[in-house]
């Protein structure tokens, strides 16, 4: 009786052991797909924005007025700003404008990121008609080039929902070797003024995966 007692405590034992490790073993490969890329810093892109501003205050009722953007960014879906690195598609072929309608640009046409899209007084970064872009990319990809546009003067980024026909390409770069951190000048002509949309497209490198970002701005 002791024999067979102890044999079936074993048992359950080792059948704890096998869901514990099993378990383990999902979160491990689960886990690189939501931290292992990148975003546009400076600008700050929007979900970046909203995660460095209320990630560690997600929950404070003070959101709810004083940045009522990222709160509804939260309340629609908090992951958007918990994976502000893992925006991307795969397989474009670099036909962004066919495979991305518009209004959700902003998103980059990602359902779980659907709140980045609407319209409202987003939190803006000061610039200047020259100014410095800085992608911040954990897995060091590298770019095959940036592409980088600017809202058109008339556009109100508080109430209307960003699309084609709503941008001017401003820049577009070459290669960036694989680095955890690619800075690059965007020169415009100097006549936009206010609260534009800088909507940014990184091609990455290793494979052929598409962000695309807004970083709601202020020129000066």
């Amino acid at each position: 009786m002791r024999m067979r007692t102890t044999s079936r405590s074993a048992t359950r034992r080792r059948g704890v052991i096998a869901v514990v490790v099993s378990v383990l073993a999902c979160v491990f490969v689960a886990t690189p797909s939501a931290s292992a890329h990148g975003t546009i810093v400076g600008p700050a892109t929007r979900a970046y924005q909203c995660w460095q501003d209320w990630g560690s205050q997600h929950t404070n009722p003070a959101m709810q007025q004083q940045d009522p953007t990222c709160y509804q960014a939260y309340q629609a879906n908090a992951d958007t700003m918990w994976n502000w690195m893992s925006a991307l598609r795969d397989g474009l072929k670099g036909n962004f404008q066919a495979a991305t309608p518009d209004g959700q640009l902003c998103s980059n046409a990602l359902a779980r990121n659907n709140s980045l899209n609407t319209p409202g007084k987003w939190r803006t970064t000061s610039v200047g008609s020259n100014f410095t872009m800085r992608l911040h990319d954990q897995a060091s990809h590298g770019a095959d080039y940036f592409k980088v546009y600017v809202s058109k003067n008339g556009f109100d980024p508080a109430t209307q929902r960003l699309g084609w026909g709503n941008l001017d390409l401003v820049a577009q770069t070459g290669k960036y070797a694989p680095a955890k951190d690619i800075t690059f000048n965007v020169q415009t002509n100097g006549s936009y003024r206010g609260h534009h949309v800088v909507f940014t497209i990184w091609q990455a490198s290793h494979l052929d995966q598409a962000y695309m970002w807004c970083s709601d701005v202020n020129f000066g």
